[in-house]
């Protein structure tokens, strides 16, 4: 039928793009959320499509300007390359966001006293909220 198919061919490019907006909504939290002492932690934010990053960012020095939910320099740096890397993803790909230091997880358990809940976890439960403010709304009527 061929009005079928265009609305299938529709439907999959509207999910493609609440894929894409949702996954860069997350990170954004994420990043915002994360405790800024030299900038190190928030600079190793990573996203991947279909396997996880690997590595750290070993910069000499961060840019400062960047605070809990202050977006500055290396807010805008992560999420310039979290849309490129987020320009390839489609409905249902595995993506990962990952910071690889070794102190992440203590971060991420409240050891730090700007993110005393943790990132990730917070995030999640914002998970919700956020696919509403992105305005998606499935109909199978």
């Amino acid at each position: 039928m061929p009005g079928f198919d265009a609305f299938e061919r529709k439907t999959a490019r509207k999910l493609d793009l609440a894929t894409r907006q949702i996954a860069l909504q997350i990170f954004a939290r994420i990043v915002l959320k994360s405790p800024v002492d030299s900038g190190r932690f928030r600079g190793n934010w990573q996203v991947a499509i279909g396997s996880a990053p690997t590595g750290t960012d070993d910069a000499a020095e961060f840019p400062a300007g960047d605070a809990v939910d202050v977006k500055g320099p290396i807010y805008y740096a992560k999420m310039t390359a979290a849309e490129a890397t987020m320009f390839g993803a489609n409905a249902g790909d595995i993506i990962y966001f990952a910071n690889n230091l070794p102190y992440a997880q203590r971060l991420e358990g409240g050891y730090s006293q700007q993110a005393p809940a943790g990132m990730v976890a917070l995030t999640v439960q914002e998970f919700q909220s956020i696919v509403a403010a992105i305005g998606i709304e499935l109909s199978f009527t």
